[in-house]
């Protein structure tokens, strides 16, 4: 495969990406121009767009720059790729740990939802608001993040 060259606003269209982020990414030494013309133009080459193109995967699965840099300046230092690589599965273990967490709250989120909707449709005449003081004799207090019982309320209010 030969490589084509790419001046830097081809490389964030294709990245489809500003080309403010390709310069800020070179600044944080995430990404290195392999040449320039005369005029100080930047080329960038096939292998160059993959590059980024992988630094964006990175981001997009929630690691931060600064995890992204740490793997890449491991690169001189790590000829056989296996700092590298032992690196990548913590940090990809870190974020499965933490996406995992996340879709919980955000499954607890949705269920809850989902019985408000449910109650709401079942309730087709007489709607009322949160009856607030009478919570004790609620019908869905079980299910009700501000019921905690007898006083709960008013003990609420002082703290």
């Amino acid at each position: 495969m030969s490589d084509s060259t790419y001046r830097i606003g081809e490389l964030a269209r294709k990245a489809n990406i500003t080309i403010r982020t390709v310069r800020y990414y070179e600044d944080l030494g995430l990404l290195k121009t392999q040449s320039r013309s005369n005029g100080g133009q930047r080329y960038y080459t096939d292998a160059d767009l993959i590059y980024l193109l992988r630094i964006l995967q990175l981001k997009r699965y929630g690691f931060s720059l600064e995890q992204i840099g740490k793997i890449i300046r491991m690169g001189p230092e790590d000829a056989s790729g296996q700092k590298r690589r032992v690196e990548l599965l913590k940090q990809y273990r870190q974020q499965i740990s933490k996406t995992l967490k996340k879709r919980r709250e955000l499954d607890e989120l949705l269920a809850q939802m989902q019985w408000h909707v449910q109650q709401l449709e079942a309730i087709k005449e007489g709607f009322q608001s949160c009856p607030g003081s009478s919570c004790f004799d609620c019908e869905f207090k079980e299910n009700c993040e501000f019921y905690e019982g007898p006083g709960a309320l008013a003990k609420r209010s002082t703290k």
